[in-house]
């Protein structure tokens, strides 16, 4: 998967939002997630504002990491920013975690909501990073899901519906 990832990080820069991001919200990778640890550490090699999510009080919020030394366990086992960090608030770019994805932007996370009620509130470009493998044809779709801008793969950058 470090291959496919790299590539990933390399497909991400065919989208100019992205590029010109001042402010990215991106996450730490888990499991099966495509790697984002170079993405980060490149982002901030480029002097972006690099922020990411930790759960606070049942709602997911975004601090700003300037290295992995800001970073600790958090409640889901995930690295997360530690609790003195600044938040952020306003983000050029987000970047979204995904089990599965359809190309119409649909996102299949894991189940807890955290990401849909966070981008329901954000004008941010939305891009999911997958691996081509987790494009499905369908998944299931509920109300409060919020579609993605863009997704992209080891093999292609997909623009949404």
């Amino acid at each position: 998967m470090t291959i496919a990832s790299k590539q990933i990080q390399k497909n991400l820069k065919k989208i100019g939002a992205y590029v010109e991001a001042g402010v990215i919200g991106a996450y730490y990778s888990v499991g099966s997630e495509v790697k984002t640890d170079r993405i980060i550490q490149e982002a901030l090699s480029f002097s972006k504002t690099v922020a990411l999510p930790r759960v606070e009080g049942g709602e997911m919020v975004f601090c700003s990491v300037d290295g992995f030394d800001n970073m600790e366990k958090g409640e889901f086992g995930i690295m997360e920013p530690k609790q003195n960090r600044p938040k952020v608030e306003k983000f050029d770019v987000i970047l979204v975690p995904a089990i599965a994805m359809t190309r119409d932007g649909q996102r299949l996370g894991y189940g807890m909501g955290y990401y849909d009620r966070f981008l329901s509130n954000t004008k941010a470009v939305t891009v999911a990073l997958a691996y081509s493998k987790m494009v499905v044809k369908k998944i299931p779709v509920t109300g409060g899901d919020v579609p993605i801008q863009w997704i992209v793969t080891e093999d292609e950058v997909i623009k949404t519906s």
